[in-house]
């Protein structure tokens, strides 16, 4: 299970994205990949709204609590393949009560954000990182491959018709949230022969409503992810096995909980997010340590852009487990100079605090430091002020 996932995101990293419904289909993962299309006009169906909602006050934004006006859906069963991508009114989708979704919890889902940049152009955040990771949980989920330019291109149209709901706020964002479900009524056991896959938008604020440190209970009752398992993937029953922990972190007056894993106690990654360290080591050098892709943490697209950006602040990155002694130790002799969280809603998060074994530690959180310096380069990128082939522009792209 570890070379799966190494091997399919070492494709991601790559930018070859599109080659991974191929490379998958020589593994026999791919049930069926999109059939009927032509590249004609004919491929997409839109039916607009009659009437726009009112759009709420930017002040007033929270996380994923108002909806755009469309959605986009495509359906899929086992005997014909793909139908055409929909885009519709948002709405309530009708499901059997018996569906694999419900019974079983197979869906699977993304996050990525299109952001209003300061010239008024909107952009999206390495879309392509995110259809390949789809696919590759997908795969996971035995749920069907889908051709990645295609969504992708329905996203894009999708967004057109609503980008009056981007936001320009500053921290503001049109969040995109592609999900696929397995719809066929079964009380058995098995990969769904009907499934649909639907993307919802929702203009958002911040996550967190400050740029503050968070602190993380490092919890050794709960395990997130084991080898062999789906913390590599974005699972929905991933994100469902996480509330309760996250409850009991917030009663012991913690932000969120950390995932502690094996007999040392690693720290794999914090709540729904990837974790780092900026380390200095015995010679005084820098180093940014995270945990390795190994199985057990998601490949997060906003974890491999701050290693790619890592070097620009002369920082080696280094993947290894990361125990827990290791961390208190460095904390102790003063070598554990930063800490943060990283991922698609919270993008950069300083962490200022750790609970483990019932002592607390304060972990050094600079207001300067390299968390805030990343978090203003990804937002420089997204809105357009610096220039990156990271931030694909909606008109301009084909």
């Amino acid at each position: 299970p570890h070379g799966f996932v190494i091997f399919y995101f070492n494709i991601l990293l790559s930018e070859m994205s599109m080659l991974l419904p191929k490379l998958l289909q020589k593994t026999n993962l791919i049930s069926r990949l999109c059939s009927g299309f032509s590249g004609k006009d004919d491929w997409l169906k839109i039916h607009e709204v009659k009437k726009r909602k009112v759009k709420p006050p930017i002040d007033t934004l929270g996380f994923g609590k108002v909806f755009t006006d469309h959605m986009m859906t495509m359906k899929w069963t086992k005997k014909c393949g793909w139908e055409k991508p929909e885009i519709k009114p948002h709405g309530d989708l009708v499901i059997d009560p018996a569906a694999t979704v419900i019974q079983y919890a197979q869906t699977i889902f993304e996050g990525t954000k299109a952001v209003r940049g300061v010239d008024g152009k909107v952009r999206m955040f390495r879309p392509k990182h995110n259809m390949a990771r789809m696919n590759m949980s997908a795969a996971r989920a035995c749920l069907p491959q889908f051709d990645q330019k295609i969504v992708l291109e329905a996203i894009r149209k999708l967004i057109l018709i609503d980008q009056d709901w981007v936001p320009d706020g500053e921290m503001t964002s049109l969040y995109i949230r592609p999900t696929m479900i397995g719809t066929e009524p079964c009380f058995g056991v098995r990969a769904a022969e009907e499934v649909l896959l639907f993307v919802i938008l929702s203009p958002v604020g911040p996550y967190f409503k400050e740029f503050k440190p968070i602190t993380l209970d490092c919890s050794l009752d709960f395990v997130r992810a084991w080898p062999g398992g789906t913390g590599y993937t974005k699972m929905g029953a991933n994100y469902a096995s996480n509330l309760y922990p996250m409850e009991v972190a917030k009663s012991r007056n913690c932000d969120v909980n950390a995932w502690m894993f094996g007999d040392d106690h690693q720290m794999t990654e914090s709540g729904a997010t990837n974790i780092f360290f900026l380390m200095e080591t015995s010679s005084g050098v820098k180093e940014l340590v995270t945990p390795p892709l190994d199985g057990l943490i998601l490949p997060g697209i906003t974890r491999q852009s701050i290693i790619e950006l890592a070097p620009k602040h002369n920082l080696s990155v280094v993947e290894k487990p990361m125990p827990m002694d290791a961390i208190v130790c460095a904390l102790k002799e003063g070598r554990l100079l930063e800490m943060f969280a990283t991922g698609t809603a919270a993008s950069v998060i300083p962490v200022g605090g750790l609970l483990y074994k019932g002592d607390r530690y304060q972990v050094p959180a600079p207001g300067d430091g390299v968390a805030a310096g990343f978090l203003r380069e990804i937002q420089d990128v997204c809105s357009g002020i610096v220039e990156s082939t990271w931030a694909v522009e909606l008109e301009e792209w084909r």
